[in-house]
């Protein structure tokens, strides 16, 4: 188990391994012939002229596994897919990041990887929705925008020549992330999807499942759409009218505020989410919504979900739920 460290006594040992033991052997029986560990042999065919891939090696004539995973075939190519693997960036994945420096016309960011990721100036819509070349202006008011510490979202991009990533966000549902948590944990827990970005309509938050292994539980913000177009450049107003503009804004930013409970629902989703890791669940939002609600039944508060007791009946919940499927299959 990862992340955080269990205190189990000698009876919750006991249910957590039978509860593992349980839900290893319906992950052996579904995977037997595609699973291998270190120096297993991989069944080939050597007249067809395999190519041995990522995780393979040729040792007296057979091909054999020097990594644990998954064997994958593609065409003649085969190849073991690791199962526990840092992140492995791919052109269109959604990752959540921090803002570590400032740069001329770009902004460096922590993703999670080797490398730290690059997003240009050009790549991200201006705050104020115009459709407009980038100026010095603008340059210079990159602070205004994102500074250091600040938690963005953004998508894959293109790879650049070093290896590092280049990233975009010229969509209004990518940019800064206020007002919630950032969590990490492994990159192999969040399975790609087609949708990683989530309304919980019944608790008022947005959640945002980074491909990177950096998950963002935030308060809902809603995505404006409309897009203005260019238009011309606007007379300077008074230096008295923007005085009262910004003294106006100032006021406003200190009436919102995230209430009580929405706050609650962020720490009882990133609780439920930091069990999850622990176990090594895979990260999903139904799997999340389940144990949100058995923890809301069991009437726990939200620092008891981090307990020794609770990661326990997450385990066994976990291990009834895949029994019930399988039989149901059968």
């Amino acid at each position: 188990m990862r992340g955080m460290e269990l205190s189990l006594n000698h009876t919750q040992k006991l249910r957590l391994q039978r509860a593992l033991e349980s839900l290893e052997s319906f992950s052996s029986a579904t995977n037997s012939n595609a699973s291998v560990t270190v120096a297993d042999s991989i069944p080939v065919n050597q007249e067809d002229g395999v190519l041995k891939g990522h995780g393979t090696t040729d040792l007296d004539g057979e091909v054999v596994a020097t990594v644990c995973g998954v064997i994958e075939r593609v065409n003649k190519l085969v190849y073991v897919r690791t199962l526990r693997a840092r992140y492995k960036p791919e052109v269109g994945d959604i990752i959540v990041g921090r803002v570590l420096e400032v740069a001329p016309k770009r902004w460096r960011l922590e993703i999670n990887f080797s490398q730290d990721a690059v997003l240009m100036l050009s790549s991200m819509n201006l705050p104020d929705g115009i459709q407009r070349r980038r100026t010095a202006v603008d340059e210079l008011n990159m602070r205004s925008i994102f500074e250091e510490n600040d938690v963005v979202c953004a998508e894959v991009r293109d790879f650049m020549r070093d290896g590092s990533l280049q990233l975009q966000a010229r969509s209004q549902k990518y940019g800064k992330l206020e007002k919630g948590q950032m969590l990490t944990i492994s990159p192999y827990l969040v399975k790609r999807r087609k949708q990683h970005f989530h309304h919980l309509e019944q608790y008022g938050i947005d959640l945002i499942l980074g491909c990177n292994g950096f998950i963002w539980v935030g308060e809902h913000v809603e995505i404006k759409d409309d897009m203005i177009e260019d238009e011309p450049t606007p007379t300077k107003p008074d230096a008295k009218s923007n005085k009262s503009q910004i003294s106006q804004s100032l006021e406003e930013q200190e009436q919102t505020y995230t209430p009580l409970e929405t706050r609650e629902n962020i720490c009882r989703i990133a609780n439920a989410i930091r069990v999850l890791s622990t176990l090594g669940f895979s990260i999903t939002l139904d799997v999340i919504l389940e144990i949100v609600d058995l923890s809301t039944k069991k009437g726990l508060d939200i620092h008891e979900m981090l307990g020794a007791e609770f990661c326990v009946l997450v385990a066994e919940k976990e291990a009834e739920r895949r029994s019930s499927s399988t039989q149901k299959k059968r």
